[in-house]
């Protein structure tokens, strides 16, 4: 009976480590930034971007980082950053946002 409520319990509180409590994303700046999966509710998707290259993980990420900027996104979340099978050529996805509802409200105001 005790190891049937322990498993019930582990198994309950195991569900909370997959729900996401929503964070406010930072404020916007002139330049996108990178945000969690826990800063993106309430932003509107912009789209989604991917990027295969040869380089590093970080070519990758600064092709994603200068997309988002020359689309005019004000935030970015990296959803995927692998090495392909070609050994050197690096594939990165990420979905862009722009800034919330709100922000962008009170900047069309001025």
């Amino acid at each position: 009976m005790r190891a049937t409520l322990f498993c019930l319990l582990l198994l309950l509180s195991g569900c909370s480590a997959f729900k996401t409590t929503p964070q406010p994303p930072p404020p916007p700046t002139d330049h996108a930034q990178e945000i969690t999966k826990a800063q993106r509710f309430n932003l509107p998707e912009l789209g989604t971007y991917s990027v295969t290259l040869p380089g590093s993980p970080d070519d990758a990420l600064r092709a994603i980082k200068a997309r988002a900027d020359s689309v005019h996104a004000a935030y970015y979340l990296i959803l995927a950053l692998e090495e392909t099978i070609r050994p050197g050529f690096w594939y990165a996805t990420a979905n862009l946002y722009g800034p919330p509802p709100a922000s962008a409200s009170a900047s069309s105001a001025q």
